[in-house]
């Protein structure tokens, strides 16, 4: 059993709390998700089953979309609704500013994690600090938010704005953080009430599966090589099959970064890297046969 799974994680549960519901049902321990939600979100969960477990960290690398809503005004110690209010103020924010403070978050820029965060500061979580109420220094991390758009109108509740919006970023991204920097900009606190995320890669909050169909068993494992097809492949014959068996190097005439090699049949045989000392050369980097 190796593929894939599109699951819609729903609110108020963690990302492993879905990879042990799918353990069970499929009665395997070789599954892994592909990026954290937190509990507060909802959306787009790949899970990857048996050998493609190897894949996690490339799935994980590709590009997310997310609808989130926020709350101007109010700013917690968790950057959202979950947490213990720190500040807060007025913030009647008008669509205008609102607006204009996306568009120039259009960008790449060094974001500071969250301090409730799974980021490790020398050896322990960000959040082990938080809990412990010692002071750390929180990392920075280069992030690039690819576009920001406005979803509908602006709503004014008890003196606080709150608004959504789309956002498509990069690996890394935390939403929660990028909420704090707008709400910065517009010279007041936010903190985040929702998130969804709604495609990771090119896999759409549409085509996953609920929960409840999960649970049921109502499970149709996908291809591997789905998960990957966006690179360069390149169909072995059965000779190089046996070079990929036995950990051999391919010739790289067109300097590719990462070459997926399959079989006649498009089956996931084995990934290659540039051979950092010779960009000639593909070394082998994960092997499914």
């Amino acid at each position: 059993m190796n593929g894939y799974l599109l699951v819609n994680k729903e609110k108020g549960m963690t990302s492993r709390d879905v990879v042990n519901i799918a353990s069970r049902v499929l009665q395997t321990k070789k599954v892994g998700h592909t990026g954290t939600l937190d509990p507060i979100a909802s959306g787009v969960l790949v899970l990857c089953i048996g050998k493609a477990t190897k894949l996690v960290e490339l799935v994980t690398s590709t590009e997310k979309e997310y609808v989130a809503t926020v709350c101007l005004g109010v700013e917690t110690d968790t950057l959202d609704e979950t947490g213990t209010v720190l500040n807060e103020q007025e913030a009647m924010i008008t669509k205008e500013e609102i607006e204009h403070a996306l568009h120039t978050f259009q960008k790449t820029y060094m974001q500071e994690v969250p301090l409730y965060s799974a980021v490790k500061v020398k050896g322990r979580k960000c959040y082990e600090y938080a809990r412990a109420k010692e002071n750390v220094t929180l990392p920075k991390k280069e992030v690039t938010i690819y576009h920001l758009s406005l979803e509908g109108e602006p709503w004014y509740h008890h003196g606080k704005t709150y608004f959504q919006f789309r956002a498509l970023v990069s690996k890394g991204t935390y939403i929660r953080s990028l909420i704090r920097d707008l709400a910065l900009a517009l010279h007041t606190y936010g903190m985040m009430t929702d998130l969804v995320r709604t495609k990771q890669g090119d896999f759409k909050l549409e085509d996953c599966l609920s929960l409840e169909a999960l649970e049921r068993g109502e499970v149709q494992i996908q291809p591997m090589f789905d998960l990957v097809s966006h690179y360069p492949k390149k169909v072995v014959s059965e000779e190089e099959i046996k070079k990929i068996k036995y950990g051999q190097f391919f010739s790289n005439e067109t300097h590719q970064e990462i070459v997926v090699m399959v079989d006649s049949e498009d089956h996931l045989l084995s990934i290659y890297k540039k051979y950092e000392k010779n960009e000639n050369l593909l070394k082998p980097w994960k092997t499914f046969i």
